[in-house]
């Protein structure tokens, strides 16, 4: 009985995170009908372990939202915000990204913490850019024991949404010489988690002078980047 009813006040405190996510965005979206304040925001998850979470800092996060809010009629606030993994500040915010090329630790009360942010309804995307993968993974599979990435068929609605790729990912970076690949982490049914794999989604989403993407590669980037913030912040029938 005792273990019961620590598991029950677990999902207590879950749903009431998760309303709180909720009342915040339809309280914002309200105000935003009328004075024209941005409806929410999203955030880079700042993690430890030696990776670089900043290596996408200046441009990347900002001209997604700058590109979703033009073409996708969003209102997000175009200041991107920074959060910690243990932070609960992590719940103010219902999608967060997270990117990087090394080492990447989540100590027990972070895991615990982005658990619950997950389950909650908040959402992460997480960008490959080169060095990460077999760090998220295994920090991940601590979230998510009981969960594997899978590979989302192209039939996906989040490849359909605003743009088209029938193909899946967009190739914007190449590196390995291997295809992208859209992992995600599916809990009860619902996508909680999608990882840009051999793809560098993130990178994309600079300005032309970080990495001197062509036009076409740039704006592939943040299509999909669209979509993918589409689908879950203004909601799918399908996911």
């Amino acid at each position: 009985m005792q273990g019961r009813f620590i598991e029950v006040k677990e999902e207590i405190s879950i749903m009431l995170k998760f309303s709180r996510i909720l009342l915040s965005l339809i309280t914002l979206g309200l105000l935003s009908s009328f004075n024209g304040t941005p409806s929410y925001q999203i955030g880079l998850l700042k993690y430890n372990g030696g990776g670089d979470w900043y290596a996408n800092l200046e441009t990347s996060l900002p001209n997604l939202i700058r590109f979703s809010n033009e073409n996708l009629k969003t209102n997000i606030n175009p200041e991107q915000a920074i959060v910690e993994v243990g932070s609960p500040e992590l719940f103010n915010y219902p999608f967060v990204h997270i990117t990087g090329h090394g080492n990447v630790v989540f100590n027990p009360e972070e895991v615990d913490n982005l658990r619950k942010y997950l389950l909650g309804g908040g959402f992460l995307e997480i960008s490959d850019n080169y060095g990460i993968d077999k760090f998220i993974r295994n920090q991940m599979k601590k979230v998510f024991p009981e969960l594997d990435f899978v590979e989302l068929p192209f039939s996906h609605p989040i490849y359909h949404e605003k743009f088209d790729f029938p193909g899946g990912l967009p190739k914007i970076h190449e590196h390995n010489g291997k295809a992208p690949q859209g992992f995600g982490l599916i809990y009860e049914g619902r996508l909680v988690c999608f990882y840009d794999y051999e793809c560098d989604l993130g990178d994309g989403w600079e300005s032309y002078e970080v990495h001197k993407d062509s036009p076409e590669t740039h704006l592939k980037a943040l299509k999909m980047g669209a979509n993918i913030l589409q689908y879950v912040l203004m909601g799918n029938p399908n996911k």
